[in-house]
Parts: C-alpha cells; structure tokens; sequence
C-alpha cells in the first residue's frame, strides 16, 4: 500500500514544476521583447525631438535679430547693445555706436546753443500769440452779450407799450361798470399793468447801464488788441531775422543729426531722448573727467571705468543715467 501512494505522489510533483518553468521563461522573453521595443520607440523620438530643436535653433540664429538688452549686474546699471543681423547694422561694434552716440551728442548741444541764442522770443510770441487770440475771444463775448442785452430792452419796451395800450382799455371799460365789484376788478388789473410797467421801466435801466458797462469793456479790449498785436508784430520780425540768420547752421546741424542716427536700433534711440529729455542741461552722453561722471560729477568706481574703458558694453551712471565714454571715444567723436 506504501508504494502505491508514493509513486502518483511523485509524478503530480514533477509534472506541474516543469509547466511552471516554461511559462515563466515564455513571460520572461515577451516582457523583453515589449522593453526592447518601447526603447526604440522612445529613442527613435528623443532623436526626432534633437534635430527639431537643433533645426529651430539654427533658423531662430540666422533669421532673428538680437535686440539690444538692459542688464543690471550686481545693482550696476548697464545697457548692453548686441548686434542685429540687418545688413546695415552688420558691421557696427560697440565702441563705433559709442562714437556715434557722443557725435549726436555734440550735435545736439550746438543745436541747444542755437536755439539759446533765441532767448525767451518764442516763448514771448506763443505768449503774445495766446493773448491775442484771449482779447478777440472775450471782444466776440461781449458783442454776444450787448446783442441779448438789446433784444432785451426791445421786449420791455414792447411789454411797457402793452400794458399802456391794455391800461388806457380798461380806464374806458372802468366808465362803463355797472356795479362795484366790476370797477374793484378794472382797478387791480389797471395796479397790475402799472407794477408791470414799473418793473419792465427797472430792467431797463438795468440794461442799459450793463450795455454802457460792455461797451466800455469792449473798448478797453480793442485798445488791449492792437496794443498786443503791434507787440507781436514786432517779436515776430526779430525772431523771424534771429531764425533766417541761424536757419542755415541748424539745418545743416539736423542733417547731420539724422544721418548720424542711422547707426542705432530704434530702442536705444528712444533711450538717449527720454535720458536728454529728462536732463536739464540737455546732455545724455558725457565724459568721465576726473574719475567722475561728466553730468552729476559723482564718482565712478574704478571697476566701472575699466568697464567703460574696453568699449564692450554701454554703461550708465548709477546716480543721473546718462551714458558714459572715456577720453578716447571724445577724441574720435570730436575728430568725426
């Protein structure tokens, strides 16, 4: 009995371990093959993925341009102009927009001497002018107001007619009343017109005195009106020969200054107007004399005029934000 139990014992043992092993060889080798292939997949598209961005990055180098940026290092302010690839713009390095900026610089100061030499005229005449055109506004104000005034006085004095005219009725229906309470009414409306031409004879009085005030302000006015215009003429015939006598310089100046900006990009052109517009004497490029900023004379670290100095970068003064140059940008400029 012992040896008829054993053997089937042994047989159910073996025969379910050998399926086992085969099954989990057979899973092992798809799972394999299933990795193997997701790594090709996933290869194939990161090389995709490298030569799009590689393709993108050389077209964004040859068809984009690099705009000028504004940096601040180490709470330095410090204006960095790179190069577009514009063909104009190809071969201008830092140091020649440095030149060119202090040229429009200088330019720009002779253009403010010129205009000095003007004085306070152009002011004097657009003062003039505004006072002028104040008189001839307030005269056709008060030509206006005389014109109400006397359409005014004729409807009181046509209302004064009327209550004359309705007075003289009712004194002749007053001899005609037949008992008292018509003769009390007659009477009242006779008081009523009479108040009506009392007050219609007041408004007209006042009237009148406000026209004889207008028209003595109208005359004031006038005087005031030519007095200012013989002014204008004047100021104007000076500054017309101070501007036909200096018209000449300042153009040929002007065209200089616009030939002269070809060499900035836009953005750093409206950075040196806003920087000279917000100066009060007019100067957005200055010098370093005396290891001082040429503008508000602080003091520049040496660190910052070595900066200035290689011509790499434009930098601004920390404290006034005007542009700085060294002596031998002034020389080249100067020389231009």
């Amino acid at each position: 009995m012992a040896k008829t139990t054993a053997k089937p014992e042994k047989k159910s043992t073996e025969k379910p371990s050998k399926k086992s092993a085969k099954a989990e060889v057979s899973t092992k080798t798809k799972v394999e093959k299933a990795e193997s292939k997701v790594d090709k997949k996933i290869t194939e598209k990161v090389e995709e993925t490298i030569e799009v961005t590689n393709e993108i990055n050389e077209e964004a180098q040859e068809t984009t341009p690099v705009e000028e940026v504004i940096q601040s290092q180490e709470d330095e302010p410090v204006i960095v102009i790179t190069k577009k690839n514009d063909d104009d713009n190809k071969d201008i390095t830092i140091e020649k927009k440095l030149v060119a900026l202090y040229t429009l610089q200088l330019i720009d100061s002779q253009i403010d001497k010129i205009k000095i030499v003007r004085g306070e005229l152009p002011l004097e005449v657009s003062d003039l002018e505004d006072e002028v055109a104040g008189l001839e506004t307030r005269i056709e104000n008060y030509i206006t107001e005389i014109e109400t005034l006397n359409v005014a006085l004729a409807e009181k004095q046509t209302a004064i007619k009327d209550s004359k005219a309705l007075m003289k009725k009712y004194e002749e229906q007053q001899m005609k009343v037949r008992n008292n309470r018509e003769y009390d009414a007659i009477t009242k409306e006779i008081e009523y017109q009479d108040l009506e031409i009392q007050l219609s004879e007041k408004r007209i009085r006042e009237f009148s005195l406000a026209l004889d005030m207008k028209n003595s302000e109208i005359d004031t006015a006038q005087t005031d009106l030519k007095e200012r215009k013989d002014e204008l003429e004047i100021k104007k015939a000076e500054l017309e020969d101070i501007i036909a006598e200096t018209n000449k310089d300042e153009q040929h100046l002007l065209n200089k200054s616009k030939s002269n900006q070809q060499y900035f990009e836009e953005r750093l052109l409206t950075a040196y107007y806003r920087i000279r517009n917000n100066a009060r004497n007019g100067l957005a490029v200055v010098q370093v004399e005396r290891d001082a900023c040429g503008g508000c004379f602080s003091k520049i670290p040496p660190q910052r005029q070595l900066d200035i100095r290689m011509h790499k970068k434009i930098i601004v003064c920390e404290y006034c934000g005007r542009i700085l140059v060294d002596n031998e940008i002034a020389e080249k400029a100067s020389t231009i």
